[in-house]
């Protein structure tokens, strides 16, 4: 299953109504092939999740007709009152959309106390907050850009980003119409043609944004509001030209298949997660038009005769709640069966159960509630039942968040005695008499465990190429050691900050995601990382104005990513780090390497939220060298010294998840931040006659 970008669409609302009003036009006439569009959007969007893992296209549609229905329905309300009856349209919409949208994340809170590890509680409350107060697509954004949190499992409420960006339209869409029909007024122009403009204008200037955005950061761009408000705008255009196309029967017929084989052959075409939202979503939002333009031809044979078949029309009709379900319950079947991907009757399972809890949930909404409130239909009993529905979710939610922070607030007070969570002093090999004490940090907030070189804003992250430099320890120091590399490097940051305190030292944090310290070609996610050569070639400038005494860098690279490597083979030294070394030898700046940690190959945070500490660790073999890759090469300047403290992280062949009670790492290959400052001590004396030589 993936994460990030590679998340969930969900079905637009039609018109006021996000689940069964009449899907009409900007005149006002029944469309009942809009239904079976929803439908078929739906269902790409399930089985694309279910089956295959990956997106279809099918939000970009949603998107289209929620620009298409709203802008038709607040036209209309322009031209019958005069004005957009902002406090009616928010509140009916609140009153349709929240009281489904509360019943799965409620659904999902109780689902993740049930079935998620504690380790994946805290991200996924916050992502259900954000979804209940829709914002989570500016959460999904900050997460996808961070190269830390890469491997973050996907959360059964991840789906809601769409939602987040449909809510946002919502403000706005009216605003743009009331402006328009204020210009309109003032100016004594017809109102359609002022929207119209305005609808274009909105269109050029966020598709422009959208292509840009995407090919500098496709990450960010895939949740970014201003990056998908075209689709919207798209649709909006369409709602007011609609009644103006004039084409005949054979040629919309053959629109609606046209349209129609295009929507569903877009997920096969199109790796969607990774080039949308730029002009490539052009696909099946041109693909909806054709549909939407060819309407209901009547004709035996025509695609709008099964988009008008009872059951897609049902399934229309369900689609919001349908969308909404069918995330949590494939998360959990997921959960529950320790599979990646759902076999053929599993997903059959999930799809059902999805349409189940749908039609049950629309029921609820769509009928059994409008009984219960039927006497009250003003605009603030319908904002009320709305915000009744939803307020529970937020307040459970932070409720559960304060709670956690308060037993993280326990544990980091206990932590604070060494005689209790000794960590690197204790050994590897558990010889320590170390009290038997829950591990610390807690696999919940392991991943939050990072150097505060992180909370400074002070590591480039993957997509940029700015050489950050933020300095640390004496204003006056009496040595000056930069820290330069990747991550694997940015993690001896603690130790190395509690040394520079102890011994009047400064350190210089240059570190960037993924980027290893050489100018041979690196590659990022299948691509050739451009951004870390400019990065490295910044770096060396900057080395050589700051002039430090020593340069802390890694000396090797463990490995698990080559199928065929049997153990032992899975570290070696980088290409270029030697040239790299010499080049700092000829600035007269030494080179401190320290050889590479261990990769485990999972989540230990998340294997120690479910099994014993002891069931957690890795091999040493399977990640590294039996000796150092280093030891015997000839090509290593005078100015290199290295250093390899693997025996303080591994016995032997074993190297376990927990020393000292500490959490040694945070994911399969970082080790937390608390743990690299009980490192201080053994690794300062072997810096000190580095650099003292």
């Amino acid at each position: 299953m993936h994460a990030s970008p590679t998340t969930t669409p969900r079905p637009a609302s039609g018109s006021a109504s996000a689940t069964s009003a009449p899907p009409r036009a900007t005149g006002g006439r029944y469309r009942p092939e809009i239904q079976g569009l929803r439908a078929v959007a739906v269902l790409l969007v399930a089985v694309y999740h279910i089956w295959f893992g990956r997106v279809s296209g099918g939000v970009d549609v949603f998107l289209l007709l929620t620009g298409f229905l709203i802008t038709g329905s607040l036209l209309r309300t322009v031209e019958r009152s005069g004005a957009v009856a902002f406090g009616a349209f928010w509140a009916r919409l609140a009153r349709r959309l929240l009281p489904g949208a509360a019943l799965v994340l409620a659904s999902t809170l109780v689902a993740t106390w049930l079935l998620l590890p504690p380790d994946r509680w805290r991200d996924t409350i916050g992502e259900i907050v954000a979804s209940a107060l829709y914002y989570q697509n500016w959460q999904l954004s900050v997460n996808s850009v961070d190269y830390l949190a890469q491997n973050n499992a996907a959360s059964p409420a991840q789906h809601f980003w769409s939602l987040s960006i449909q809510g946002q339209f919502y403000l706005l869409c009216p605003v743009l119409v009331a402006l328009a029909a204020w210009v309109a007024a003032r100016r004594g122009w017809a109102r359609e043609r002022v929207l119209l403009g305005a609808l274009v204008a909105l269109f050029a200037v966020s598709m422009t944004y959208s292509v840009v955005m995407t090919g500098a950061n496709q990450q960010w761009a895939y949740f970014d509001t201003g990056a998908r408000l075209w689709e919207f705008a798209l649709g909006g255009v369409l709602a007011i030209v609609l009644d103006r196309i004039r084409a005949a029967r054979p040629l919309r017929i053959a629109m609606g298949w046209i349209g129609l084989v295009a929507l569903a052959s877009c997920g096969v075409l199109f790796q969607v997660s990774t080039v949308f939202p730029g002009y490539a979503a052009l696909w099946p939002t041109l693909a909806a038009v054709l549909i939407i333009v060819a309407g209901s031809t009547g004709a035996p044979f025509a695609a709008d005769r099964l988009l008008n078949w009872a059951p897609m029309h049902y399934i229309g009709t369900i689609s919001y709640a349908l969308y909404l379900w069918h995330w949590p319950v494939l998360i959990c079947y997921l959960t529950l069966t320790g599979r990646s991907v759902p076999s053929l009757v599993g997903g059959c399972g999930v799809l059902s159960l999805s349409i189940v809890l749908a039609a049950a949930t629309s029921w609820l909404t769509d009928n059994g509630l409008d009984r219960l409130t039927r006497a009250r239909t003003t605009p603030l009993w319908s904002a009320a039942v709305g915000l009744m529905f939803i307020l529970p979710v937020v307040t459970a939610g932070a409720g559960w968040s304060v709670h956690l922070a308060e037993q993280q607030r326990q544990r980091e007070e206990l932590a604070e005695d060494p005689a209790k969570y000794p960590g690197a002093a204790a050994g590897p090999d558990g010889a320590g008499n170390v009290p038997d004490l829950p591990v610390y940090p807690s696999p919940a907030e392991a991943a939050e465990d990072l150097p505060a070189t992180y909370d400074n804003d002070c590591n480039q992250g993957t997509t940029g190429t700015e050489v950050r430099t933020c300095a640390y320890g004496a204003d006056d120091p009496r040595r000056t050691i930069a820290l330069v590399g990747g991550s694997h490097a940015a993690h001896w940051f603690p130790a190395l900050e509690a040394i520079a305190e102890d011994n009047e030292w400064r350190v210089v944090n240059i570190t960037k995601g993924a980027c290893l310290f050489t100018d041979a070609p690196q590659m990022y996610k299948g691509q050739e990382y451009t951004e870390c050569a400019t990065w490295n070639r910044g770096v060396m400038e900057e080395l050589e104005r700051i002039g430090p005494d020593a340069v802390f860098t890694t000396a090797t690279s463990t490995s698990l990513d080559s199928e065929a490597r049997t153990d032992g083979e899975g570290e070696g030294v980088v290409e270029g780090y030697p040239e790299r070394w010499a080049e700092l030898d000829r600035l007269g700046i030494d080179v401190v390497a320290i050889r590479d940690t261990p990769r485990f190959g999972f989540d230990t945070a998340s294997c120690l939220a479910t099994k014993d500490a002891d069931e957690c660790g890795g091999r040493r073999s399977h990640s590294m060298a039996e000796k150092p890759p280093y030891e015997g090469r000839d090509d290593v300047p005078d100015n290199v010294s290295f250093i390899d403290l693997t025996d303080h992280l591994c016995d032997g062949d074993e190297c376990p998840a927990v020393i000292g009670n500490v959490l040694v790492y945070w994911d399969g290959s970082h080790m937390t931040a608390t743990f690299m400052r009980t490192m201080a001590p053994v690794l300062e004396p072997r810096l000190e006659d580095a650099v003292a030589g």
